[in-house]
């Protein structure tokens, strides 16, 4: 569950247990761009490469993350509704970066893409996310 803003300031990323267990780290957070990097070392499948499932779990993570922040300004909260990822490469190691930038940004669905690149820039996996932008509760 993704803890709730407060009023309409900016929404903070907090890391939850997974991202941390992955090595998650942030770079950049604003409503116009979510960055994050993670190591390819313990987040590999057993032939040596990035896991697939690694990929899309911090592609949906930041791409959350950067759906909150804008629900965030509108005095809401987001919750994922879909996900979809391609992979066009991997790694074996260093850390991959993680980018959000938003598609749609509206009052009740956002969209953003999320583009997963290795150390020489080279785009591993592109995700797109949804959110609903949901009312806080209480």
């Amino acid at each position: 569950m993704t803890p709730e803003p407060r009023g309409t300031e900016l929404w903070k990323i907090t890391l939850g247990e997974l991202d941390e267990k992955m090595g998650v780290k942030i770079v950049e957070e604003s409503v116009e761009r979510v960055v994050a990097t993670m190591p390819v070392e313990g987040n590999r499948q057993s032939f040596g490469l990035l896991h697939g499932g690694a990929s899309l779990a911090v592609g949906e993570a930041v791409g959350s993350w950067a759906s909150v922040i804008h629900a965030s300004t509108l005095g809401k909260t987001a919750v994922g509704v879909d996900v979809s990822a391609t992979h066009h490469k991997s790694a074996r190691e260093g850390l991959v970066t993680i980018t959000a930038t938003p598609i749609h940004l509206g009052g009740t669905v956002t969209t953003h893409e999320v583009l997963i690149t290795n150390e020489a820039g080279e785009r591993l996996c592109t995700l797109r996310i949804t959110n609903l932008l949901l009312d806080r509760k209480g």
